[in-house]
């Protein structure tokens, strides 16, 4: 066993996916999180891997890449996919987990284990003395971001990310609602609250001219387009939403027989299913605005909003510049990132990244030879992306197909396509030296 400690700033989802892969390769880890000493302005409760946002972890199929994402994790160990798969949820082709238990199941699993110890308390200054990896995620801490700045020469980024507001099941009017999922994919998980176009322009109107809470300091930030707040989605058209989260593609009210002009979509928030989340309305809306305006959707009219939707500034570093494709800084090898504050975006993204930091720093540590993925897969593609110099205005991503290597010939059926990217990609990951 390595007399090596290595230190982990952060208990989100990258943090303790690197502490993790640490840990079980024998490595010791001391695992560090501000809360409950501290919290930022989008986190309310002191477990680790808290999911401010949205309660999925998108789509499950590996022929949409960020489903292979996950099952190449699965496939490595992750364990934010094994309590993610556990902590379950209905959400159709999707993976939606019951948020609270998720966090307590990956903290319990963290504090229990014999090669970590979890450290509560804010960090302002890097440790110089030995491997550090950084996953602090967006919210990064004033202190700790002006040290960052000095290791980074001040190459950080900013934009604005946004969270949908929960509503309880028993305030949803079951009568104007039905219960389905897009093409009848799966079980009828999600409630859909259909709208017709009297309806759907009405509630667009007072969409688009409803007081936005005030943004002060954050003047020129960018909005993630991956997270945008729907009050500004709406404003690029009356029909944009109608193309976005209100698509009513797949969806057919069987009461009626009737397919709606826009649908407002709700998915299962908590195991016991007594929460749903207002899929795709992340908003930055005065909060009595958002009660107003929701309740016109129809089915919302009495909701009752046990959290309301709220929007915050992220920080991610320029990666492209700064970090290699195993998430090491250049300037420093004793220093890895990783998280949503290299410029990865979305939970399975994020997680992935940990995983990855935590394998290569287990093998530099052990001294042992290993070969990095490349972008035949979706975990590699993302490293690979990150770290790509060539990007010359560097914006926070997704995974997707369009950053993973073709197959080596032409495919014109676009799942077919997939499938064969999968099917490579997957190959890779079994056979693996990691």
């Amino acid at each position: 066993m390595s007399k090596i400690t290595v230190d982990i700033i952060g208990g989100g989802l990258a943090g303790c996916e690197a502490a993790w892969q640490l840990a079980q390769r024998g490595i010791h880890v001391d695992l560090y999180e501000m809360k409950p000493d501290r919290f930022s302005p989008a986190h309310t409760n002191e477990n680790l891997c808290e999911l401010v946002c949205s309660n999925s972890f998108r789509a499950d199929g590996i022929t949409n890449a960020v489903g292979l994402l996950k099952e190449e994790m699965r496939r490595l160990g992750s364990l934010v996919m094994q309590c993610a798969d556990a902590n379950r949820v209905p959400a159709g082709g999707a993976l939606g987990v019951a948020r609270e238990e998720f966090s307590l199941d990956v903290t319990k699993r963290i504090s229990e284990h014999k090669n970590i110890t979890v450290i509560r308390g804010e960090v302002a200054e890097i440790p110089g003395d030995r491997p550090v990896i950084i996953a602090t995620g967006p919210l990064t801490s004033e202190a700790l971001i002006e040290d960052i700045n000095k290791i980074t020469g001040g190459e950080n980024l900013h934009f604005f990310d946004a969270a949908a507001p929960i509503v309880t099941l028993p305030s949803i009017d079951s009568e104007k609602t039905f219960r389905a999922s897009r093409y009848d994919k799966g079980d009828a998980d999600y409630i859909n609250c259909p709208m017709d176009r009297r309806e759907y322009e009405l509630f667009y109107q007072e969409l688009i001219n409803a007081k936005t809470a005030p943004l002060r300091g954050f003047e020129g930030t960018k909005v993630f387009e991956g997270c945008m707040p729907v009050e500004v989605m709406a404003r690029r058209g009356i029909d944009t939403l109608r193309f976005g989260p209100l698509k009513p593609v797949g969806l057919t009210d069987k009461r009626t027989g009737i397919k709606p002009y826009a649908v407002v979509q709700l998915r299962q928030d908590d195991a016991a299913g007594g929460l749903y989340n207002m899929v795709g309305f992340q908003t930055n809306l005065k909060w009595g605005e958002q009660r107003r305006v929701f309740s016109l959707i129809p089915g919302l009219e009495r909701a009752e909003f046990v959290r309301y939707g709220v929007m915050h500034r992220n920080t991610f570093i320029n990666s492209s510049r700064l970090l290699n494709n195993l998430y090491q800084l250049k300037s420093n090898e004793n220093i890895f990132f990783a998280g949503q504050i290299t410029g990865v975006e979305g939970y399975a993204e994020s997680a992935s990244s940990g995983l990855l930091a935590g394998l290569y720093l287990s093998k530099i540590v052990f001294g042992e030879p290993f070969t990095p993925f490349d972008n035949s897969t979706a975990i590699g593609a993302l490293a690979s992306y990150v770290s790509c110099e060539d990007i010359k205005n560097f914006q926070p991503m997704n995974i997707n197909f369009g950053i993973i290597a073709p197959p080596e010939y032409k495919i014109k059926d676009k799942r077919t396509k997939y499938e064969t990217i999968a099917a490579r990609a997957l190959r890779r990951i079994g056979g693996t030296d990691l």
